[in-house]
């Protein structure tokens, strides 16, 4: 690995995008799988010569671009590529699919009554009340998407006992979601979503608008979401259909 990431002292590029560059190449071609722990700063400073603080320069380079990870008290990590399926699932359940465990961070849940535009969308009077959800979703025990949920009232009729899965309290009162439709447009972090999802302001997040029916065809959830984009890839199969000529 030491060769691999030597600089070239005739290049005039600063020392640590060389070895961030260095670095990318290595993982790329496989010498540091994903879910793998880089060397220390400390070891990767004695393998290059380079000083701890060059290191830590590269390192949070590679962290921005979305390559690495790190978890608190254990290191850094190469991060994975999480492939989000095209059917209806929630987001507890595809953690678990990946075999990571999901968690949630709540920012608010209450009841309120709808804006005009909840109402019209869940199709419901502007005189019912809908379930108001905010979270921040976990997987890992890292921050990955911040999801805002709105609910009629009469499908969560107790908000106290809802856990970190909305569609598991829904299913649990007969009202799972059998179908949906959903919008994907790329976007850039706000400051205060980049502080809740630990990444750079600016940085690339997806904006995820999702509104789910019951089988009589009744809207039962419509939400909007910020998921980072260095870390999703939601994915889609595509099949050909003739059409009458």
């Amino acid at each position: 690995m030491r060769e691999k990431l030597a600089t070239d002292p005739a290049d005039n590029t600063p020392l640590y995008l060389q070895l961030a560059s260095n670095l990318r190449k290595h993982i790329s071609a496989g010498g540091i799988e994903v879910g793998n722990a880089l060397p220390s700063e400390r070891d990767l400073s004695e393998m290059t010569g380079m000083s701890r603080v060059t290191i830590r320069k590269a390192i949070e380079t590679l962290i921005e671009e979305g390559l690495l990870f790190r978890k608190q008290g254990s290191g850094t990590f190469v991060a994975p590529r999480i492939e989000a399926p095209a059917f209806l699932t929630g987001f507890s359940d595809d953690a678990r699919r990946r075999g990571e465990n999901p968690g949630v961070i709540w920012m608010f849940k209450q009841y309120a009554a709808p804006t005009e535009e909840e109402a019209a969308t869940l199709e419901i009077p502007a005189s019912s009340q809908v379930a108001r959800l905010g979270r921040v979703r976990l997987s890992g025990g890292e921050p990955l998407a911040i999801e805002h949920a709105v609910v009629p009232a009469r499908y969560l009729p107790d908000l106290a006992q809802l856990g970190e899965s909305l569609y598991a309290a829904l299913d649990a009162g007969g009202f799972r979601p059998v179908r949906g439709r959903q919008r994907i447009r790329a976007s850039l972090a706000t400051p205060t979503e980049a502080g809740i999802l630990s990444i750079r302001e600016g940085s690339e997040v997806l904006r995820i608008e999702r509104l789910t029916r019951l089988a009589d065809d009744m809207p039962v959830e419509f939400t909007r979401s910020a998921y980072r984009g260095d870390r999703y890839d939601f994915v889609s199969e595509l099949k050909y259909e003739p059409t009458d000529r």
